[in-house]
């Protein structure tokens, strides 16, 4: 009945599904518009069951719960930009397109999918004409990322957002742009490699006035509920950024899928569903 919160492209959204079930998505409409949120949901059979929540349950007029609008994928600030999608990863893609366009800059997207029949948005994006270059893989194969990432291009922003396969590979190709060019946003917790084991280390929380050990095999967050101190969480993998927490001091071993590696070395936040203190800090504080 009145405004929704505002946002800017690259936030999402958790859904309050059935059950106790809640999933993140993407906002793809205009941010602009305070009357109407938009998501675009693939339905995947095989997925955990979020999808098939919404497209089997969701209704014209059923009411759902929706978080605020939350932004671990931010548009940032740029002469030009060059859009990279994989499938449904199109979705916050098109609000940062639309934001491009507003202000006037230049930009090219360069997107893929396994047919144009399963690929999200085309007739919104054919207005663009030649800026816009579609690649699906049953006609044309994989993306051509050697020739889009090949030369690297000053003032210049990449985003992308697909399948963690297209994001490894545009990391790849991009290792030579500048400091800080590329921008992901994951669906899944990016793999994190260890050559040690864990330890337990100490918290301390300034708000909560409370100093908890937080064992092996068990990660911050949990350690934070076991005391009774209040958090809040969603995926609890390193994707969603619900748990992110200011740091006061110590060393953090970051492994979220969030922040970029300038934000992890500034190490001023850190997400307790997945990141712990490094192996020679044995405290860490942070303001929760």
């Amino acid at each position: 009945g009145g405004e929704l919160p505002r946002w800017k492209p690259g936030a999402h959204i958790d859904l309050h599904l059935e059950g106790e079930m809640v999933r993140q998505y993407s906002l793809s409409g205009d941010h602009e518009d305070p009357t109407c949120y938009r998501v675009g949901i693939l339905r995947e059979p095989a997925g955990r069951g979020g999808s098939a929540a919404v497209h089997d349950t969701l209704i014209s007029a059923t009411p759902i719960t929706v978080s605020w609008p939350r932004n671990n994928f931010r548009f940032a600030e740029a002469e030009q930009y060059l859009f990279i999608a994989g499938g449904i990863g199109i979705t916050p893609i098109l609000a940062m397109i639309r934001e491009a366009e507003r202000q006037g800059k230049d930009w090219k997207l360069l997107y893929g999918g396994r047919s144009r029949k399963s690929m999200a948005f085309l007739a919104e994006l054919e207005p663009h004409g030649d800026r816009v270059q579609l690649v699906p893989q049953d006609e044309l194969g994989h993306l051509d990322l050697d020739s889009v990432l090949g030369t690297s291009v000053d003032n210049t922003l990449i985003y992308c957002c697909g399948p963690e396969g297209l994001l490894q590979a545009v990391e790849e190709k991009s290792a030579h742009w500048p400091k800080g060019s590329l921008r992901l946003e994951r669906f899944a917790p990016k793999v994190v490699v260890r050559d040690h084991e864990d330890e337990p280390f100490e918290v301390e929380f300034t708000q909560s006035q409370k100093a908890v050990t937080v064992s092996a095999d068990e990660s911050i967050l949990d350690a934070a509920k076991r005391e009774g101190i209040s958090v809040i969480s969603s995926c609890e993998n390193g994707t969603c950024g619900t748990c992110e927490t200011l740091v006061v001091s110590g060393d953090v071993d970051h492994r979220d899928s969030i922040l970029t590696a300038d934000e992890q070395e500034a190490n001023k936040t850190m997400m307790i569903c997945v990141s712990r203190a490094q192996g020679k800090c044995p405290k860490l504080v942070l303001s929760r």
